[in-house]
């Protein structure tokens, strides 16, 4: 009985996060997104049981620095319905199908590199009922050399996945000229904008804006990097596996 009031209250908690800090964000969530989100919560704290996905998991702090963290994207630049979306290096789903729940009209695409993240994926996609959304097993430097794949997304985001330089091999082959990229950084940013500033150069990126923010309640700063593709990646990129992380651009 302690137990189930204990996760009654917990959802509570996290609802109540979600839906406040939301609209704190400009962002109003309906019920049945909430439900989507509490279920989310759910699959995440089981499967983090034996599956190592996040060390963050009481119920406000996963509202917080996961979900509301996510839908800050929504901050930086438009994702309309149709648009199509590419989340490079996705792990536990984060910011791509918080964004999915949030715009479900939209085309999802998640990219992963570790097998038993995609089986997760495959099952919570399944479990909120989520559709127009695939899970790629493979690495971005693998699949961004598809011709089929290439320049073929509106919008391609990241987080927390590697420096600026070399994320931007990572992403920038994936979008469409005139899409927009979004990098999701923590407060260090200055450097890595430095040393990405050639890699921008030849892979058709341009530097739109940094939208400063701090995350609901907690007021931890985050830093949104809105890049555009401004002109049409080279072909060789992105380079093999590997190589984009040990040399960068």
């Amino acid at each position: 009985m302690e137990q189930s009031n204990r996760r009654r209250e917990g959802m509570i908690i996290l609802k109540d996060t979600l839906v406040q800090g939301a609209l704190e964000m400009g962002l109003e969530l309906s019920m049945e997104q909430v439900e989507q989100f509490k279920e989310y919560y759910r699959f995440l704290g089981e499967a983090s049981k034996s599956i190592n996905l996040t060390s963050i998991l009481e119920e406000k702090d996963v509202a917080v620095k996961h979900f509301l963290d996510s839908l800050s994207c929504f901050q930086a630049v438009s994702f309309e319905d149709g648009m199509s979306l590419i989340d490079i290096g996705t792990g536990a789903g984060f910011p791509g199908i918080p964004i999915k729940i949030y715009r479900p009209g939209l085309k999802v695409t998640l990219i992963e590199s570790v097998e038993k993240k995609v089986r997760f994926l495959e099952s919570l996609i399944s479990s909120l009922g989520l559709r127009d959304i695939e899970v790629i097993h493979a690495r971005a430097e693998d699949l961004g050399q598809s011709p089929a794949r290439k320049e073929s997304w509106d919008r391609v985001v990241s987080r927390a996945v590697a420096s600026l330089a070399v994320l931007a091999e990572y992403c920038l082959p994936f979008l469409k000229v005139e899409g927009y990229f979004v990098a999701m950084k923590g407060p260090k940013l200055e450097e890595e904008l430095k040393l990405a500033g050639n890699a921008l150069l030849l892979l058709g990126g341009r530097l739109e804006k940094i939208l400063k923010l701090k995350l609901p309640y907690t007021g931890d700063e985050r830093k949104l990097v809105l890049i555009r593709k401004t002109g049409p990646t080279p072909g060789k990129y992105p380079r093999r596996a590997g190589i984009p992380q040990k040399r960068p651009l």
